[in-house]
């Protein structure tokens, strides 16, 4: 079935300029040594995405944390008993953390740390999408904000997106999707749902090139390719494996080849090279003949964060002053946004049990 793109094209979010934290090594050091007694002050543990630096994943590991994607960061915060989360990543998973834990503190390096699917999607807009088409589900990535969240009926992961919309495709449902078109246009494609695509896109993964892709591997034939799914089309074809950051990690891990073409923000490689050390990892194109940058995907969001404005988090915190990139949500919102996250979690959970078979 072919999707019918009948939303227009959101205005395309302008990132800010990457500005990537550098260290020397002493410097690096006598942060890291400042924040872990700040946060054992504090019964604080400290959780990471996949595409934050490597000082900020290794710190979350080395100090009994987690680094993962959105929804498992949220996950372990639940199950930790420290009272203090702090959230390196976008604002979205510190949102997210705070809905499935709203007795903790959340904190996070920078709320400004925004994510360009997020600021695709305004609620009220997409408030309105809903209310004019009453006779779909709404359903909405985990990149998006609280209060979109909160209007949805469901709240889905990459990982599990597909599985989700099958189901209720078979439960006989016409849905409403936001906010990534490719994303969308991926999952409607596998599950024959009939969906209405909000047309918005991530500007890391909308930026990989087709065409430079197949160059790539014409001079790697060795190498796997691996694509995360909000990438276009003409990019998720030439997957050996689309996947969510868990299911891309797995795959250099599992699969024999020696090399692997990565279609997703880089900085994932750094959990890549320790779980499959020797192997081989190349970033899959997002500019043509004659660019400066092969591929610069990364996004400059979470490269606000780091270990410096960490540290400052933490002495705001510790002195009592204001401005400690504490996350908020009124009560109403994160309550119904709990709702609809919690049906991905019941689903995810009686699929795993065997209550809910989805056939092919």
């Amino acid at each position: 079935m072919k999707v019918d793109f009948s939303l227009p094209v959101r205005p395309v979010i302008q990132p800010p300029p990457m500005v990537e934290e550098v260290l020397g090594a002493d410097e690096r050091a006598a942060l890291k040594t400042r924040i872990k007694a700040l946060m054992k002050q504090q019964n604080a543990v400290l959780v990471a995405h996949y595409y934050t630096s490597a000082d900020l994943q290794d710190l979350a590991e080395e100090t009994g944390g987690c680094v993962s994607d959105s929804l498992e960061m949220a996950r372990f915060g639940h199950a930790h008993p420290a009272q203090t989360l702090i959230v390196a990543g976008v604002k979205f998973m510190g949102e997210t953390a705070k809905i499935l834990n709203p007795e903790k503190r959340v904190l996070m390096p920078d709320l400004n740390a925004d994510c360009s699917l997020d600021l695709a999607c305004p609620a009220d807009e997409f408030a309105a999408l809903c209310d004019a088409h009453p006779d779909r589900l709404s359903v909405v990535y985990a990149n998006t904000s609280a209060a979109v969240k909160a209007r949805a009926d469901w709240v889905v992961t990459s990982g599990i997106a597909v599985k989700i919309v099958k189901y209720l495709h078979s439960q006989g449902h016409k849905l409403l999707w936001a906010p990534d078109r490719h994303l969308g246009d991926y999952v409607q494609r596998i599950s024959g749902a009939d969906m209405l695509l909000w047309q918005g896109s991530c500007v890391v993964h909308e930026a990989f090139k087709a065409d430079a892709l197949k160059k790539l591997r014409a001079e790697h034939p060795a190498a796997a390719v691996l694509v995360h799914p909000e990438s276009p089309a003409a990019v998720i074809a030439q997957a050996d494996v689309v996947g969510s950051t868990t299911q891309l990690i797995e795959a250099v891990k599992t699969l024999p080849h020696p090399e692997f073409i990565v279609a997703t923000d880089n900085g994932i490689f750094h959990k890549m090279r320790a779980a499959a050390p020797g192997k081989i990892l190349l970033e899959a194109p997002t500019a043509g003949e004659g660019a400066t940058c092969q591929s610069c995907a990364h996004c400059p969001w979470m490269a606000m964060n780091g270990l410096k404005n960490l540290a400052r988090v933490l002495e705001c915190s510790e002195a009592g002053k204001p401005g400690g990139n504490e996350i908020h949500i009124e009560e109403s919102v994160r309550a119904k946004a709990r709702l609809s996250i919690q049906r991905m979690l019941d689903f995810a959970a009686a699929e795993k049990a065997g209550h809910i078979q989805l056939g092919d």
